[in-house]
């Protein structure tokens, strides 16, 4: 009988805000789409949007517009019941920003997203022995646009939008290490790797619902997050009251000897 191959951890990763800076894009279309269905009355500024994300149920960006959309309204006096927003609609146009028009190749903001990491840090996490893999509420085309189109990655492990409930609910990163640990007898730690509240709070659940395997949650600073020190420390500190163990200002801190400490 072969004997199973046995990762000495397990590191899962978001994609937005961790793997590929959305700042010029995701929260762009956000911002772009609310100002659109408010009738140009109301644009959110970065930091609107991230106090929204801070309640952690927002990780779908689609559903962050609407809920923007609808409180500009409610704070105008018109309750959500009169208003006939059609969701359909504000994904349509939304899609129509992040991916572009053309509906064969991506030609919107999603095309001038930078990188946060180089495929040469993940080579690190393999010859560490560490298994890998992406847990995402992007959709899956965004998704393998960035991890095989850019960053060149062949059939890398994961899932998103359409293949599990939206965070914080951890159906998704149980799928993803269900992949990851081979069946294997011991139980690696997880390392899940997010840049919002609904990333910990997913840790949690996970925790919750699985005890006898350790999660464990580190948070990553967005870039838009970094302009200031008084942003960045007060973005730090509330990923930090969700549950993250760290909190690093680049996802290729977390090094396999950093993840090996964690894990300890």
């Amino acid at each position: 009988m072969t004997e199973k191959f046995s990762p000495k951890a397990i590191a899962v990763f978001d994609i937005d805000g961790v793997i590929r800076d959305v700042s010029g894009s995701y929260r762009r279309a956000i911002a772009d789409t609310v100002e659109y269905f408010t009738n140009q009355a109301y644009r959110p500024t970065p930091l609107d949007i991230d106090q929204l994300k801070s309640e952690g149920i927002w990780n779908n960006d689609w559903e962050a517009s609407q809920e923007l959309i609808y409180r500009y309204f409610l704070s105008q006096g018109q309750p959500r019941e009169q208003l006939q927003l059609d969701y359909n609609d504000i994904v349509s146009f939304f899609q129509s920003r992040y991916r572009g028009t053309d509906p064969n190749n991506f030609t919107g903001y999603i095309c001038d997203e930078p990188l946060l990491l180089q495929p040469s840090y993940l080579e690190q996490l393999t010859q560490a022995n560490i298994a890998w893999g992406f847990f995402s509420g992007a959709t899956r085309g965004s998704a393998n646009y960035v991890l095989q189109k850019r960053l060149g990655l062949q059939s890398p492990v994961l899932i998103s939008m359409e293949d599990a409930p939206g965070k914080p609910d951890p159906t998704g990163l149980f799928a993803t290490v269900q992949i990851l640990d081979h069946g294997c007898d011991t139980l690696p730690t997880v390392v899940y790797v997010g840049d919002t509240v609904a990333d910990m709070y997913t840790v949690e659940k996970a925790r919750n619902q699985q005890p006898h395997r350790t999660w464990i949650g580190v948070g990553v600073l967005p870039p838009h997050v970094q302009e200031t020190a008084a942003r960045r420390d007060a973005y730090a500190e509330t990923l930090k009251k969700a549950g993250a163990a760290i909190v690093l200002s680049n996802v290729q801190e977390l090094t396999p000897k950093q993840i090996q400490k964690l894990g300890a």
